[in-house]
């Protein structure tokens, strides 16, 4: 596929990704400002010379990050939402965004910004209760439970990593030194990084990566049809719970009801049809590139790839 596109500028492209208005770049915007805002507390702290400064930002940081006490966390229930928000190191901050900016530009090819929203939010609650149930239940962090908090994003862009990674598992990213590497194979060796890695020094964060991509994975599951059509098979509970989910005829991955054989002439009409229309993908392609593709532009020329 021959795309006329003009050639790669950095910071045309960032540029243009904070003018788009976009639910990914308003994500990536909140958490900029909120690690840029604990920042300036930091220096005016310092070059006012306050003696408690150290402990007026941990106070702050407290207040808006999740305690692994559920008695402290019962004071503070806004923080489960706020720690997903929350940065204090310049690489934290650095890296979740652009994991979040990368995998997040590939799940708006597929999904929709609602979604991802929704991903992004779930994620960060799935990832909070995963730390939480595990610093309360296994008696290796006994001693640090009632000093410990979880913060940052992460297990909101596991969420999205892997929700990603398994609605589109045959994508690929050229990876230095690996060459092209399909997307469920990173989402994969990142959960075992992650679960391998929970006795290291961040044992409360590779929980919360694990509680995040593991919702970014029930969550692509319960869209797919073939989870929609096994739920419907065991009960009306599973049945109204797929109606939760169901995603309404017409948008990707949407369930249709089984439809009479079609004949020759149907057949080949259709076929007509759908190649005119890729005719016009491709010359809408020629002339804007394939960012000028809606949603569902895109996800037609997918699956009519073969490659779904």
């Amino acid at each position: 596929m021959n795309m006329n596109q003009p050639p790669f500028n950095p910071l045309s492209d960032a540029r243009n990704f904070f003018r788009s208005k976009s639910a990914l770049s308003y994500l990536v915007i909140i958490n900029i400002v909120v690690w840029i805002l604990i920042q300036l507390f930091r220096v005016l702290a310092f070059l006012f010379d306050q003696p408690d400064s150290s402990s007026a930002l941990d106070s702050v940081i407290d207040y808006l990050a999740v305690p692994a006490s559920l008695p402290v966390l019962i004071t503070r229930p806004w923080t489960l939402f706020t720690y997903m928000f929350l940065h204090i190191g310049i690489w934290h901050i650095l890296f979740n965004m652009l994991w979040l900016y990368w995998f997040g530009r590939i799940f708006l090819e597929y999904l929709t910004e609602k979604q991802m929203v929704w991903v992004y939010i779930l994620g960060g609650l799935a990832g909070a209760v995963a730390y939480i149930v595990a610093f309360n239940v296994f008696p290796v962090f006994r001693t640090m439970l009632q000093n410990s908090y979880a913060l940052g994003a992460s297990a909101s862009v596991m969420a999205i990593v892997t929700a990603i990674a398994f609605y589109v598992p045959n994508y690929t990213l050229y990876l230095l030194f690996f060459g092209r590497v399909k997307i469920v194979y990173i989402a994969i060796v990142l959960f075992i990084l992650d679960f391998f890695t929970i006795p290291g020094g961040n044992a409360g964060g590779q929980i919360a990566h694990i509680g995040g991509a593991l919702l970014g994975y029930i969550y692509v599951k319960s869209i797919r049809p073939s989870s929609i059509s096994s739920f419907r098979q065991k009960g009306s509970l599973l049945k109204w719970f797929s109606q939760m989910f169901r995603i309404k005829k017409g948008q990707p991955g949407g369930y249709r009801k089984a439809r009479r054989p079609v004949t020759d002439e149907e057949y080949n009409m259709q076929k007509a049809q759908q190649q005119k229309r890729i005719d016009m993908i491709l010359d809408k392609i020629s002339k804007g590139g394939y960012d000028s593709l809606t949603r569902e532009e895109k996800e037609f020329l997918f699956k009519s790839s073969g490659k779904h």
